[in-house]
């Protein structure tokens, strides 16, 4: 029975890690996802409002799943990134800050994984986003336990989150203690922080004072991180801003850029402001710690 229970966990759609950088889609959880209680209905896409950019926006999303898009052995960096969209914790912006960010991530060799977390908020969590943090906190855990079947290193595994999912990225790169409880071994075989996080345009990260949040506790031991936002932003800069100042006091390696214009929100869409330049930076920035190194033999 145990065995069943644990090959349930692993819930494939699609074809297996040998296929030629076919997707995998794996369920987190082995039933109903932790505190779910009320019946949200099918998940669905909005429809885009007049004034708003053209988008995809899921919402609805109870069954939360990360799906796997391998990179082939000879390009393989054996690093994996775990792409959280944003969407303020209501919808999910599946595509420009999503799927086409994984592809993105094929192109250089990284292991890319789509988080699809729970949204909207929950009602009655402390947190406001818990469920979202226990859909991450399992994904990391899964991609590490899956990490020898796709050819990743466990220590080379990392988040990317934009707006609301680049808050979740720094929630689960500072949270020293999983938030939810045991499901499986692999719950405690396998530690659920990333090794490193880019995070983009994030907010959330500070109070009404411009103060760093005392729910984002960083140390030494803190994973490496990097930023980029826009100076124009609604969501304030100074999210980004005071988390990276957090991280250089203690001596844990940060890397920021902060653009002159770019707004909020634009993912990997083009865009005729220096900001539509965070790709190049952010590979860069992997390049230089060794991310997109080929493994050593």
């Amino acid at each position: 029975m145990v065995c069943r229970s644990s090959v349930l966990v692993f819930l494939l759609v699609g074809v297996g890690p040998a296929a030629a950088a076919e997707p995998t889609v794996i369920k987190l959880w082995p039933g109903q996802a932790p505190g779910e209680t009320k019946d949200l209905g099918p998940e669905k896409y909005l429809e885009t409002k007049k004034g708003q950019l053209e988008v995809k926006r899921l919402t609805n999303v109870t069954e939360p799943t990360i799906t796997i898009y391998p990179v082939a052995k000879e390009k393989n960096t054996a690093t994996a990134v775990i792409v959280a969209p944003g969407g303020g914790y209501n919808i999910l912006a599946i595509e420009h800050e999503g799927t086409d960010v994984c592809q993105w991530l094929n192109k250089l060799g990284v292991t890319a994984v789509l988080l699809k977390y729970r949204v909207p908020r929950r009602e009655m969590q402390t947190p406001e986003n818990l469920a979202m943090i226990q859909d991450a906190q399992r994904a990391v855990i899964l991609v590490r336990s899956q990490a020898k079947e796709y050819g990743i290193d466990p220590n080379r595994i990392g988040m990317l989150g934009f707006s609301a999912g680049g808050n979740l990225t720094a929630w689960t790169c500072l949270t020293t203690k999983r938030m939810y409880d045991k499901i499986d071994a692999t719950d405690e075989t396998f530690s659920h922080q990333p090794n490193f996080g880019l995070l983009i345009y994030p907010g959330g990260l500070i109070d009404k004072d411009g103060n760093l949040k005392p729910e984002f506790t960083v140390t030494n031991h803190s994973p490496p991180m990097f930023f980029a936002h826009s100076s124009d932003d609604n969501i304030s800069s100074e999210n980004s801003i005071a988390l990276y100042l957090a991280l250089k006091k203690n001596k844990v390696p940060a890397e920021m850029h902060l653009y002159a214009s770019g707004g909020h929100g634009y993912g990997l869409r083009p865009l005729p402001h220096p900001c539509a330049s965070w790709p190049d930076r952010a590979a860069e920035w992997m390049k230089s710690r060794g991310l997109l190194d080929p493994p050593s033999r």
